[in-house]
């Protein structure tokens, strides 16, 4: 049976980081939803013409039109052994079309990992980040800080903060999250499908743990 996981987790979480890491060693293929809407928009294809219009009146993009390109992109050769997904389910609706596409290829999602951090944390992880104006070099002042502050290593440029980075920016960001996606969480747990793994550990723990949710969920 094909592998399908939903990965789960805040931004500042190490998501994308540790998608890659499980991706690579599962041999599974890493579903962004970001991505397929790029992909989608820029190929101008049917369904990235019906979400661009919805996107041009400022509507959110319809589940159904969400939940197609998403199939679209599971039914090709290289899902043939699963997917990793990241960004999609974001609601128990979009979560319950996605268990009745996978059932009617007689699959399902194995297992949910949430990677788990405190708003506090995440909030300190992502305001902290300064960006090189001259090359786009990153430092973050507590975990990769500049020999001289405001000043880049590397090309001695200005370090400037992003809008994205900005602390009320971050905290915006991380509370919609947890707000949209609770009802996720809880939709998964319900099902006994969740694994929370604590993502305040070394990179290399949270992969181990997460690696060992996997499998026992399969």
């Amino acid at each position: 049976m094909p592998t399908y996981i939903v990965l789960l987790g805040p931004p500042g979480a190490g998501k994308g980081t540790q998608a890659e890491i499980i991706s690579e060693t599962l041999q599974l293929v890493h579903i962004s939803s970001g991505d397929i809407f790029r992909e989608n928009l820029k190929k101008q294809t049917e369904l990235g013409k019906l979400a661009q219009g919805f996107m041009n009146r400022g509507e959110l993009v319809p589940d159904d039109v969400t939940i197609g390109m998403i199939a679209e992109r599971l039914r090709r050769p290289d899902c043939a052994n699963g997917a990793l997904l990241d960004g999609f389910p974001r609601t128990p609706a979009q979560a319950n079309a996605l268990a009745e596409m996978l059932a009617g290829w007689k699959a399902r999602v194995q297992c949910v990992p949430y990677i788990y951090v405190p708003a506090q944390v995440l909030i300190e992880r992502l305001s902290g980040r300064w960006t090189c104006r001259a090359q786009g070099h990153i430092y973050h002042e507590k975990f990769n800080p500049p020999v001289t502050a405001g000043i880049c290593d590397d090309d001695g440029s200005e370090l400037y903060q992003r809008e994205d980075d900005k602390p009320a920016t971050v905290e915006n960001r991380i509370r919609v999250y947890l707000e949209q996606t609770s009802p996720l969480i809880e939709y998964y747990r319900n099902q006994g499908l969740l694994a929370e793994v604590d993502g305040t550990l070394p990179i290399n723990q949270v992969t181990e743990l997460l690696m060992a949710a996997i499998q026992k969920g399969q």
